[in-house]
């Protein structure tokens, strides 16, 4: 992957993490905006998002995602200067309860290593 699309990726993670917070800070409070993966002609974006809470959760923030989705263009557009605004995918990024298991196994190892 090109530095361009690393940094575009970048910019648009932010601002779009940004714009929900500041405009809908009761409803994104347990959302974070984590990745972007820009396809190389710049036309379609995934954006991936992980949700506090249970997969009822989950899913009822996709759909809340996917309802504001023109809303979010219509910033990127404003705020991110590229060629073409991109068509925006949410994917629920579930990887972060298995980051926190291992994480878990990885400090109950450390602790019996340590152990005389």
């Amino acid at each position: 992957m090109s530095n361009r699309l690393i940094r575009v990726n970048e910019l648009m993670q932010r601002e779009i993490s940004a714009f929900l917070h500041q405009r809908y800070s009761s409803e994104a409070v347990a959302i974070t905006i984590t990745g972007v993966q820009i396809t190389g002609d710049l036309r379609e974006a995934k954006i991936y998002y992980s949700v506090l809470g249970d997969e009822a959760d989950a899913t009822r923030a996709g759909k809340w995602l996917r309802g504001k989705r023109s809303e979010i263009r219509e910033t990127v557009a404003k705020n991110v200067i590229i060629r073409h605004v991109p068509l925006l995918t949410f994917v629920h990024d579930n990887h972060a309860p298995r980051t926190l298991r291992i994480e878990e196994l990885l400090g109950e190892i450390d602790k019996t290593e340590k152990k005389p």
